[in-house]
């Protein structure tokens, strides 16, 4: 019975959040063509792989939307003959693998260090940030190339050093939200209660500053996938015959005068995913701010 009206309140949450995505069409339509994007990176690989890796010298270079060959070269093929739709379709999933793992790894980490640096006191506050800032003074592209040359270019390796030229971004966020939401009065309603400091912690403090992060990684997803492709284009990233969408800019750069689709379609899948991104982060930004969600909630009035 206890259970019952907790359900229903987060299906009245999950209803209101859908609401607001609906009433703002370009994060709606953002969210929509991420799923599409989520759908391929899951799914693809195991329809299309093997279309996508097969040669056809005699398909070489075929222009787009040329169906002669087949409605998957309908954007092209490129110059070992294999169609290109099929291989985005495949790329997705090392591009968002690599993307995703490096955001959650430096998510974890950076909010974990965050609330340790923010909550325990000044001296284990002080080494934290002091190595936060060892982190940060070296550009993160630079370090990503030492690394990478250094440990060799893997989807592994290139989580890593994605996620540790990123734990700053979030371990400082995190400490800035912890020293102000642990002033707040019902912080210290409970610690006057006598409550636990891991209670305090995982059950006041980190549900007020989660959105905050959330929004965050959404941001910086986008960020990792132009870092990951620009790796990839340099030519130290994910390696054949692994795809991804920077590697197939970075075969198709001879091609540009002779065959512009071969770097095109992939650059184009690369920036409406980074716009998506950025459309539905700016979205986020202010529907899990309870001080902003009104200016969402009152275009219902407005568009009745």
């Amino acid at each position: 019975m206890a259970a019952k009206p907790v359900s229903k309140d987060q299906n009245k949450g999950a209803s209101v959040m859908l609401g607001m995505l609906w009433r703002d069409k370009f994060a709606f339509v953002s969210a929509v063509v991420l799923l599409i994007i989520m759908a391929f990176a899951i799914f693809g690989p195991a329809f299309l792989g093997d279309l996508a890796t097969s040669q056809n010298l005699r398909g070489r270079n075929s222009p787009p939307f040329d169906l002669s060959r087949g409605w998957m070269f309908v954007l092209g093929g490129d110059s070992l003959g294999r169609p290109i739709l099929a291989r985005l379709v495949v790329a997705a999933q090392s591009t968002m693998a690599v993307a995703a793992g490096a955001v959650a790894m430096s998510l974890v980490v950076g909010a974990i260090f965050g609330l340790i640096a923010g909550y325990v006191g000044k001296t284990a506050s002080q080494i934290i940030m002091r190595l936060a800032d060892v982190i940060m003074s070296f550009p993160s592209l630079l370090l990503a190339v030492v690394v990478l040359y250094v440990l060799g270019p893997s989807i592994p390796n290139m989580i890593l050093v994605l996620a540790i030229t990123r734990i700053p971004i979030y371990l400082r966020t995190t400490r800035a939200e912890v020293l102000e939401v642990r002033e707040r009065m019902f912080v210290q309603a409970a610690v006057v209660m006598g409550a636990s400091h891991r209670r305090i912690v995982l059950r006041h403090i980190l549900p007020v500053i989660a959105p905050t992060l959330i929004t965050i990684a959404t941001l910086d997803f986008a960020f990792v996938m132009l870092a990951e492709s620009s790796l990839s284009f340099l030519g130290i990233g994910i390696q054949p015959p692994s795809i991804t969408w920077g590697l197939m800019v970075s075969q198709g750069r001879p091609y540009l005068n002779t065959a512009w689709w071969l770097a095109f379609w992939p650059g184009l899948m690369i920036v409406i995913t980074a716009l998506s991104l950025n459309l539905l982060s700016n979205w986020m930004r202010i529907a899990l701010d309870p001080a902003q969600r009104w200016r969402l909630e009152s275009r219902k009035s407005t568009d009745a």
